[in-house]
């Protein structure tokens, strides 16, 4: 009995590891859902635009984009009452849906599938983890960032240290390992932390889809408001010039 409870554990961490070292459940990857649900279930992209597009108040985007539920619900799920506001390029009108987490699992799953959102392309196990992460997984970040992404109460130092244990062995001490931009125009993990506090909240707790190797979403290690303030604050500090991959 023992023996299998050794090898129960050993099992378990062992796929923590190959996970990214931090884990995973249905809460995490239906925050990537919620990002871009196409490349978290590997489906194919959706063409045309979101059905319910065509009453948006604003916001110039077509296509694929317009599937995205943060592109109508915003990184800190207020929707036009928050980030994603009239004076932002990505207002819609749309609300807010941090109050879905009261729902029940059914109401939220017939919401999601029905004609109006029409999300039954991603299958029936990612409507579940998205229908998990809308109810437990939205941690309210309306009271972390002022109006121009500056953190408001961040311990940069906490914020270091949790960096250094949960994020530099693949971004790097100084965030600059990892170029999602390029030479001329680089984009690292200070660029997100400076421009999109919340995007990059949702990105830390959540991960990202279909990243490789595979970003572990920092909820399932139990990072809340306090953790995501912190690293945002650390994050702001880093550099932003551009610094060849390994130098």
């Amino acid at each position: 009995m023992l023996r299998k409870v050794i090898l129960a554990v050993v099992v378990c961490i062992f796929g923590a590891v190959l996970a990214g070292c931090g884990g995973d459940d249905a809460v995490t990857s239906g925050g990537r859902l919620y990002d871009r649900w196409w490349t978290e279930a590997g489906v194919a992209e959706p063409a045309g635009d979101h059905p319910l597009w065509a009453t948006r108040a604003g916001n110039d985007r077509s296509g694929a984009t317009t599937w995205r539920c943060k592109e109508c619900h915003g990184w800190d799920y207020l929707g036009a009452a928050g980030a994603y506001g009239p004076d932002n390029s990505h207002y819609t009108g749309f609300p807010g849906i941090l109050g879905a987490a009261a729902g029940s699992p059914e109401a939220l799953r017939a919401a999601l599938a029905s004609d109006d959102h029409d999300f039954s392309a991603m299958g029936d196990d990612a409507l579940d983890d998205l229908v998990q992460f809308l109810r437990e997984g939205m941690v309210d970040v309306s009271g972390l960032f002022g109006p121009d992404g500056s953190v408001i109460g961040g311990d940069i130092a906490a914020g270091e240290r949790l960096f250094a244990r949960s994020c530099a062995s693949c971004h790097g001490a100084d965030g600059r390992e990892i170029n999602f931009g390029d030479e001329a125009e680089p984009a690292y993990v200070s660029h997100v932390a400076l421009d999109n506090p919340w995007e990059f909240a949702h990105k830390v707790l959540h991960g990202q889809p279909g990243s490789d190797p595979a970003m572990p979403g920092m909820f399932a290690e139990g990072w809340g408001a306090d953790e995501v303030r912190d690293v945002v604050a650390f994050g702001q500090t880093l550099p932003t010039d551009y610094r060849p991959q390994g130098e």
